[in-house]
């Protein structure tokens, strides 16, 4: 799965999935760009550890919610590395609470960057992604998204609302011949599963018929797999990486 001469776009990129996600990329030849909101020290450092692996980077910052901030992002990333071939909306954000507790402020917050976000990063990249020889639109959803969690009514409409996003957006690009796919990961060893109290992980960990969290290594090779013309056929798709996990 080479992706020699593509160049990624992987938003929230300086941390967790996303971190890995651009590592995995430019390990297979893409030039990566590795976006940020605000942890330059962080998207810095995944660049750097790609370079030093022989590899192509940059970090762009940009709140994704921010339309003037993407396209000001768009800017620099045309100027830097040229068009995009392959945008991974990966950027998003929790603000947990059961729903009688949860403000308007508290919802508008995590639709704002989760769909907010999607939107405005597609919107911008889209005639890149359609224009080349292999666009590839890859969302990165949840399995919170097909099943609901508790307290996480904000995060759960966002993610499943990926879905048809990625469905229509696959419709609408098929004539190009570039694909939308979205992937739905389970629960992954991150900074944001380490926030979860530990009586509620044991919980969550009985559920997976796989006896244990999801690596974020486990996340990367599929995100690459779809990023990869091996994927060319494949397209409005919601790729469940959960361990076994009903939905």
């Amino acid at each position: 799965m080479r992706l020699d001469g593509q160049t990624c776009l992987v938003t929230g990129s300086s941390r967790g999935i996303g971190r890995g996600v651009a590592r995995d990329l430019a390990d297979r030849g893409a030039t990566v760009v590795v976006n940020y909101r605000s942890s330059r020290a962080e998207a810095e450092a995944v660049v750097a550890g790609i370079e030093e692996a022989g590899g192509t980077a940059i970090a762009a910052q940009a709140d994704v919610s921010d339309l003037t901030e993407v396209e000001a992002m768009a800017e620099e990333v045309h100027d830097n590395v040229g068009p995009v071939d392959v945008l991974v909306n990966n950027a998003g954000i929790t603000v947990d609470k059961k729903f009688e507790n949860m403000t308007r402020e508290d919802w508008d917050r995590v639709i704002d960057v989760n769909l907010g976000g999607v939107y405005n990063c597609t919107r911008t990249f889209l005639d890149d992604v359609e224009a080349s020889e292999h666009g590839r639109l890859i969302n990165v959803s949840s399995v919170v998204g097909q099943q609901g969690n508790y307290g996480q009514a904000n995060y759960a409409t966002t993610k499943s609302g990926l879905f048809g996003f990625t469905r229509t957006l696959a419709l609408e690009m098929a004539s190009t011949g570039s694909t939308a796919n979205c992937i739905a990961p389970g629960f992954v060893r991150t900074d944001m599963l380490e926030e979860v109290p530990q009586r509620v992980q044991e919980k969550i960990l009985r559920e997976i018929p796989l006896d244990r969290f999801a690596t974020v290594r486990d996340i990367c090779g599929i995100v690459s797999f779809v990023a990869s013309e091996e994927s060319a056929y494949m397209t409005g798709q919601v790729i469940g990486v959960n361990g076994g996990m009903e939905w």
